[in-house]
C-alpha cells in the first residue's frame, strides 16, 4: 500500500518563509507607492515652480514670492529651539541621572502625555493663553513657544536614551578617580551622548518644520517680511502656503503651495544629510573610547 506524501519540515519551513517575504514585500509596495508618488509629484511641480524671483520678493495675494515664508520659518524654528533645547536636553539628564524616584516617574509619564497631546490642542491652548489672555497676539514669541512645547518631549527622550547608553563603568572610572558628578556628566558621559542628543534636536527640528496647526492659531500669517518684533505683529511661514494656497483655484497659488511643500522636504532632507555625517564623524570618537 503506498505510503502518503508528507511535506518535510525543512520544505514547510521554506514555503512559510517565502510567504512572510512575500507578504512583507507586498506591505512594503503598499506603504511605499503612495510615498513616492507624493514625492515624486510634489518635487516635479515644486521645481518647475522655482525661480528667483521666489527668493527675493515676498507673497503678494496668490501670487509673488516666497521670501516672508521662508524666513518666517526659519525665525519660528529657531526661537523653538531656543526655548526646547536647553530645557529638553537638562530634563533627559536629570530622567537618565536621577528620575529613578517618584518625582522622575512623574516627569516621565509628563513627558509621554506631552508627546502624545495632538499639535493643534497645543495650538488651541496657546492661543487662549498668549494670544488673547496675554495679549501678544499672532506673534513669532507664541508661535515659537507652541513649537517649543511640542518638541520638548523628543528632545528629553532622546537625550535620556542616549545618556543611558553610556557604559556605566565609564562613570565608575570617574567616580574612583574622585571625579565630582557635576564632572562625570559634562566631561565624560556627554560627549559620548552628545551623538544621540543631536539627533533628537534635529528631530525636533524636522518636527517643526512641517507644522501648520499650531501655527495657524498663534503665528497667524503675513504677506510681509518679519519686522523684529516678537509680539503684537504675525509672520508668514511655507506650511500655510502649503495648507491654504493648494485649495484656490488659481495656477500662482497652486504653483507656490508645490514650491513652499518641495522646500519643507528639502530642508528635512538636508537635516538629514547633516545628522549622518555628523554621526558618522562622532562614530570614531565614540568606537575608539575602551
Amino acid at each position: 500500500m503506498p505510503q502518503p506524501f508528507n511535506i518535510s519540515r525543512i520544505t514547510r519551513r521554506k514555503w512559510f518563509s517565502g510567504l512572510g517575504w512575500g507578504l512583507a514585500a507586498a506591505s512594503f509596495v503598499l506603504v511605499a507607492t503612495p510615498l513616492l508618488d507624493i514625492l515624486f509629484t510634489v518635487v516635479r511641480k515644486g521645481m518647475s515652480a522655482l525661480s528667483f524671483a521666489l527668493f527675493t520678493q515676498v507673497t503678494n495675494g496668490i501670487s509673488g514670492g516666497l521670501l516672508n515664508a521662508i524666513t518666517g520659518t526659519l525665525v519660528l524654528v529657531s526661537g523653538a529651539l531656543v526655548f526646547a533645547a536647553p530645557v529638553g536636553i537638562l530634563a533627559g539628564i536629570y530622567l537618565s541621572e536621577f528620575g529613578r524616584g517618584r518625582f522622575g516617574r512623574a516627569v516621565r509619564f509628563l513627558d509621554d502625555v506631552l508627546a502624545g497631546v495632538p499639535s493643534i490642542v497645543l495650538g488651541y491652548f496657546s492661543y487662549v493663553t498668549l494670544v488673547i489672555g496675554l495679549g501678544w497676539q499672532f506673534s513669532v514669541l507664541a508661535g515659537s513657544l507652541t513649537l517649543a512645547i511640542m518638541v520638548v518631549p523628543y528632545i528629553a527622550r532622546f537625550t535620556e536614551i542616549s545618556f543611558m547608553q553610556v557604559p556605566g563603568g565609564l562613570r565608575e572610572a570617574g567616580y574612583a578617580l574622585g571625579l565630582r558628578e557635576l564632572t562625570v556628566i559634562t566631561r565624560l558621559a556627554l560627549p559620548l551622548a552628545l551623538p544621540g542628543i543631536l539627533t533628537g534636536v534635529l528631530f525636533a527640528i524636522a518636527i517643526a518644520l512641517g507644522e501648520t496647526a499650531p501655527l495657524i492659531y498663534t503665528a497667524g500669517w503675513s504677506n510681509f517680511l518679519w519686522n523684529g518684533k516678537l509680539i503684537h505683529e504675525p509672520i508668514g511661514y511655507l506650511t500655510y502656503v502649503i495648507w491654504s494656497f493648494i485649495n484656490q483655484p488659481y495656477r500662482s497659488a497652486h504653483a507656490l503651495a508645490f514650491a513652499a511643500a518641495f522646500l519643507v522636504i528639502l530642508m528635512v532632507l538636508i537635516i538629514n544629510v547633516g545628522l549622518n555625517a555628523a554621526l558618522r564623524r562622532a562614530r570614531p570618537a565614540r568606537t575608539g573610547l575602551r
